[in-house]
């Protein structure tokens, strides 16, 4: 069988509401059924093939294509499955998602991987603000699975983040892993302001110095057994995380926020030439 497959004839001046077009809810339905699926449009509702060409039999493998920003909730709440998104995805990607796969092609919205369980996220452009965050007035963001964004994140990426690990390629910004009660973000790039504010516990692991506030401390340096077994768990992904050379176990470890309970802790990457040097310091005191 062929992927069920949605084409965008037509790009929409409102948004839409994508939800009942994900595997779950279209299993054992026919091509006739599926296209008479009413979409919210704005203040209206139209059909599924009023919006898209539909081709394709799968319903456990969905492809979007020519996908631009304005389609929401693309992969709510999906359980098994895989969906592809050719293009861009708009705010609430993959929101309450219980299993499956499920990748992205270009840049989405906010609250991408919001309240999410289990699974697979694999986002190749940028993702917007909330990435992995608890909807307005909820207090648990994300609870498992793995987010990978192969670009940028916006503000608050792991806000009230729960349990699960979220892999970030680029840069995060402002308030990255605020209110967080559990769980990994991991940031090749840079980070931007108020890093881990009000963070609870969890492990913020950095490949470039933060900028902290005066409620993390600095605990030193330390060689951690647990981060090779750690890197050895992303090789299976399509990342920069699978590959070798970015494996590390030296860090230099902040612990807080000590506003909150301060069992958090930031790990920053410690290149070769420091580790080397801070080891050599320490025996030349030590005798």
């Amino acid at each position: 069988m062929s992927a069920l497959t949605f084409t965008v004839k037509q790009e929409t001046a409102q948004r839409v509401d994508m939800s009942p077009l994900v595997c779950q809810l279209l299993k054992d339905m026919n091509l006739a059924d599926i296209a008479a699926i009413e979409l919210q449009n704005g203040k209206r509702k139209i059909r599924a093939d009023e919006l898209f060409e539909i081709t394709g039999s799968d319903t456990q493998n969905i492809v979007i294509k020519n996908s631009f920003a304005k389609l929401d909730f693309i992969a709510k709440g999906l359980q098994d499955g895989n969906v592809t998104v050719v293009g861009e995805a708009g705010a609430y990607l993959a929101l309450g998602m219980k299993s499956g796969m499920v990748t992205v092609n270009g840049n989405v919205g906010l609250y991408a991987a919001c309240e999410m369980k289990k699974g697979l996220l694999t986002i190749r452009g940028n993702a917007g603000d909330f990435l992995g965050a608890a909807l307005p007035g909820n207090k648990q963001g994300m609870k498992g699975g793995t987010v990978l964004v192969k670009g940028n994140v916006g503000q608050r990426a792991g806000d009230h983040m729960r349990r699960g690990t979220m892999l970030i390629e680029g840069n995060a910004g402002d308030y990255c892993g605020s209110r967080m009660i559990a769980g990994t973000i991991a940031v090749m790039g840079y980070t931007g302001r108020f890093l881990g504010y009000a963070m609870q516990r969890g492990t913020l692991l950095l490949w470039q110095q933060p900028t902290l506030s005066a409620t993390f401390n600095d605990c030193g340096s330390h060689t951690l057994a647990f981060l090779p077994i750690l890197f050895k768990s992303f090789a299976r992904l399509d990342s920069k995380f699978a590959q070798k050379s970015e494996a590390f176990s030296r860090v230099q470890r902040y612990g807080g926020d000590m506003a909150e309970k301060g069992r958090a802790e930031v790990l920053v990457r410690l290149d070769r030439r420091a580790a080397q040097s801070n080891t050599a310091f320490s025996a030349v005191n030590f005798h």
